[in-house]
């Protein structure tokens, strides 16, 4: 790159002196390092004369490629330095939860907005194999329920959402404005067999088994919004998080489920130095805060 810089100051001023003074450093630098160039290459760049120096035909092509080659390595500075505060790049993302509200939606709009040159890649999935990516480095993050555990991963509580219920708009149930778990004792319920259809599974036979009482809950092979359309048709209940309630659908109801919250937590490798990352997590935070959940800080796992 000092090769490089001594040619385009001694062709744009002329002389060996005037690039050394431009430079700041000794004139016998400029000429013996153009020398050296000039006898690595095999060809002479500059014709010398007592007035200065002049551009071989030589030197006029080797002058247009330097000044590339200079720009070029400008630009990717300026990439990497960008990159390294986080300014541009990749972040990847694993949910499990809706984007329709909520405060996983907004802390998205507020990074894009004030990160432009960051892609976010989301992608939806199941706690264990977002779990298994962050732990490879295949994600960078994850916004998970509850408190999950992951060897050699950081957490922290960001947000809580309230459980509902989702009726079929002619349901009984739509009558009331909570709904307790001793109204769906005796319920029919349906599940997604893809994410979080399986979790909400479990969540039903716990509840609902300490009621004393086995549910009948049935898989449909069918995603979130299928499903939502089954419950409308009256095929049965199911229960979703706060933030899925803006996805309207016709026909369908929701109902706040009485005393369930569902804690929201964000989960990532320590070892990921993608500073994208660590800008999220910080907006994450901040904004955690300002919403009145106060982070409880990172839990090493």
């Amino acid at each position: 790159m000092r090769h490089l810089r001594y040619v385009i100051a001694a062709a744009e001023r002329g002389s060996f002196r005037g690039a050394a003074r431009a430079l700041d450093v000794q004139e016998s630098a400029i000429s013996r390092r153009i020398r050296d160039l000039e006898d690595e290459i095999g060809a002479a760049l500059f014709i010398r004369h007592h007035g200065g120096v002049n551009l071989t035909h030589a030197g006029q092509r080797f002058l247009v490629r330097a000044r590339k080659a200079i720009r070029q390595v400008g630009h990717a500075a300026i990439d990497a330095g960008a990159f390294g505060r986080g300014e541009s790049g990749v972040v990847r993302i694993g949910i499990f939860t809706s984007l329709a509200s909520g405060f996983l939606a907004d802390l998205l709009r507020a990074y894009v907005a004030g990160n432009p040159g960051v892609r976010p890649d989301i992608v939806e999935g199941g706690p264990s194999d977002h779990i298994t990516a962050i732990q490879r480095h295949q994600t960078d993050v994850a916004f998970l329920t509850g408190e999950p555990v992951a060897d050699e991963c950081d957490r922290i509580h960001l947000w809580n959402e309230r459980v509902y219920v989702a009726l079929p708009s002619n349901h009984e149930l739509t009558l009331k404005d909570e709904i307790s778990w001793a109204d769906l004792r005796e319920r029919h319920f349906i599940v997604s067999e893809a994410d979080p259809g399986p979790e909400i599974h479990d969540y039903l036979v716990k509840h609902l088994a300490e009621l004393g009482h086995h549910p009948s809950v049935e898989r449909q092979g069918v995603g979130r919004d299928n499903l939502m359309h089954l419950v409308a048709i009256g095929r049965g209940l199911t229960l979703t998080s706060e933030a899925t309630t803006a996805a309207r659908f016709p026909g369908v109801v929701y109902r706040p489920l009485a005393g369930e919250i569902l804690p929201f937590c964000a989960i990532w490798s320590p070892q990921n130095d993608n500073p994208a990352l660590r800008r999220l997590l910080s907006l994450a935070r901040i904004m955690s805060s300002v919403a009145g959940h106060h982070p409880d800080g990172e839990i090493s796992s």
